[in-house]
């Protein structure tokens, strides 16, 4: 029986399966006229649209200028080389055709090793699609297979956002995830440099990011960092840690003003995101965060129709 993959909504539309019901309601098997495996007989895939299998030619091949990916692991696609050399691409790329070349929507990976295998024609599927369409399914693919890091995410994410003009609910619904995650990930992006770039490397974890983020001065991050490098603390006692810096910073608040903390609250659900109220003698400031361009004009524009 064949495998389901789970490719989503968005990439199972563009890649056809290798099996369908026929009019009996029984499983009927395509024809086995095409052959990327060498001696090995290839099932024929026709998708709705009546589209099979093509061949062409590598260098009519681009990358999707879209590809969130930035990072490829040297190794490990000399393995996925190595097996396609063995075995032949087994899930043909799917691209879409501009002028003379073809860019590729999914399967970014698989095209750099057929390169490296010495393919000289690999199997693809044509579909049309825009340019969202491209970055969305770019997007879709990289996550399902686990190929993005936190900050490739994010960065993808905020791309979708602002080329296109996107909320943060709706780039969520289109990559099936809650807002509260596509929020989380573009945080990631608010932290200094260094501590991106030991994420992307893996020195630290996302946890260890979420635990940093949670103290608001850069240079208190940047500590706080350096700290669980050099102690390699894990992320419990890096949250531990936070809580001791928000302590030390706090430590003059002998109570909280209940008046104070039920208008927090407020705002917080008005706004959508922390209010935090600060006393000074008789008069005071009011905080509220936000994380991106969106959620800033959000608040804006609830600003401008509230009556507070």
């Amino acid at each position: 029986m064949a495998q389901n993959y789970g490719l989503g909504r968005g990439l199972a539309s563009l890649i056809p399966q290798n099996r369908s019901n026929g009019p009996s309601g029984k499983i009927s098997e395509p024809k086995e006229d095409f052959n990327y495996f060498g001696s090995r007989p290839v099932q024929k895939a026709i998708d709705s649209h009546g589209a099979g299998i093509e061949e062409i030619d590598v260098i009519r091949i681009v990358p999707n200028p879209h590809q969130p990916r930035l990072h490829f692991d040297d190794e490990k696609l000399q393995e996925l080389a190595d097996s396609i050399k063995e075995h032949g691409i087994i899930q043909p790329l799917v691209v879409t055709k501009n002028g003379n070349q073809y860019e590729i929507i999914a399967g970014e990976r698989r095209f750099q090793a057929s390169k490296l295998a010495g393919l000289k024609k690999v199997p693809v599927i044509v579909r049309d699609a825009t340019e969202q369409q491209k970055l969305e399914l770019a997007i879709i693919e990289n996550i399902q297979r686990h190929d993005l890091d936190p900050i490739e995410e994010a960065k993808s994410y905020l791309k979708l956002a602002d080329e296109f003009d996107l909320s943060q609910e709706e780039v969520a619904r289109k990559m099936g995830k809650s807002r509260s995650a596509v929020a989380n990930k573009l945080r990631l992006l608010h932290l200094p440099v260094e501590i991106q770039k030991a994420l992307v490397e893996e020195k630290i974890t996302e946890g260890h990011a979420k635990a940093i983020l949670a103290i608001g001065n850069p240079e208190k991050q940047r500590a706080l960092f350096d700290m669980i490098l050099k102690n390699n603390l894990t992320v419990r006692q890096a949250e531990d840690k936070t809580k001791e810096v928000s302590v030390k910073t706090h430590k003059r608040i002998i109570s909280v003003d209940p008046e104070i903390k039920n208008l927090e609250d407020m705002l917080s659900g008005v706004f959508g995101t922390k209010v935090k109220f600060s006393k000074a003698g008789n008069g005071g400031r009011i905080v509220i965060d936000y994380y991106s361009k969106e959620e800033l004009d959000n608040i804006l524009s609830k600003i401008g129709q509230s009556k507070l």
